[in-house]
């Protein structure tokens, strides 16, 4: 595969996505967008694919959206990005805009993001949908929206949901004016871990290699399990993991995990 806005590795079981446009702080352009679905589309589909990291190159994990667009695209301000297909002619136009973020609630395998430096606007998207978190020293969040003129629209809502409310509410009103440093981060669970500058990119690996020992199909279904009930009340929230309890239960690997467990060897996960 050659892409030209983002870089595509695979090692073992795990595929590392870097946005690569650090000459502008991998700022999310047309051609990124459609060359991430068609990336994202590969991950989830490729049998050989367990685990995502998401990165990027140079000083910003991502800055958001390409502000060149902004201001010479009219169609940008009111957030409708047509992608050069008739206004509303697709359920994509419809549904809040995407932009880099992987299809979160539609796939099933875990994404780990590793913030290299700055994450903005709707670069935000990559750090609050992500299932596991980390962060270089050098990390800072913020969310520019209104010191541009702009609503902050689902990057907040999403802020708001993984950040107490006061504190996503303080980022989105005071816009450019307020980052998060990486420690403060951590503080507030934004991230899980604060690593070296250096250290950042192996330590993502290493997490992904230490999810994936463990059973694929078991992982996804304790991942969807946890999205999917976060917008259900408990009850309805457990009755559905539950039932990704019992569809795991079926499964070879359901089998190969006991087994393994009680001859002292290392499982040997089928995904089946």
């Amino acid at each position: 595969m050659t892409y030209t806005t983002i870089q595509y590795e695979q090692r073992d079981h795990t595929v590392c996505i870097t946005l690569d446009r650090p000459e502008r702080l991998n700022a999310i352009s047309e051609e990124m967008v459609r060359e991430l679905r068609e990336a994202y589309s590969t991950v989830e589909n490729d049998e050989s694919v367990w685990t995502l990291i998401m990165t990027g190159n140079g000083r910003a994990l991502c800055v958001g959206a390409d502000m060149s667009k902004a201001s010479t695209d009219e169609e940008w301000g009111p957030g409708i990005d047509t992608q050069g297909e008739p206004l509303l002619s697709s359920f994509r136009q419809w549904d809040a805009p995407q932009e880099a973020t992987p299809p979160y609630l539609q796939m099933t395998k875990p994404v780990i993001c590793a913030v290299n430096g700055m994450a903005a606007g709707a670069g935000l998207d990559l750090v609050t949908t992500a299932d596991i978190v980390i962060a270089s020293e050098t990390a800072t969040f913020f969310d520019p929206h209104v010191s541009i003129g702009l609503t902050s629209g689902r990057e907040v809502v999403r802020l708001a949901r993984v950040l107490p409310v006061n504190i996503a509410m303080r980022m989105a009103l005071m816009g450019k004016q307020d980052r998060l440093g990486a420690q403060r981060a951590y503080d507030l669970g934004l991230v899980s871990e604060v690593v070296p500058e250096g250290a950042l990119r192996a330590r993502a690996w290493e997490i992904a290699e230490a999810v994936n020992k463990n059973a694929p199909l078991a992982v996804r279904g304790t991942r969807l399990a946890i999205r999917k009930g976060l917008s259900l009340p408990v009850y309805e929230a457990e009755l559905l993991a539950e039932s990704y309890r019992l569809r795991v239960a079926q499964t070879d690997d359901a089998l190969e995990g006991p087994r393994a467990f009680f001859e002292k060897r290392e499982p040997r996960w089928r995904v089946r």
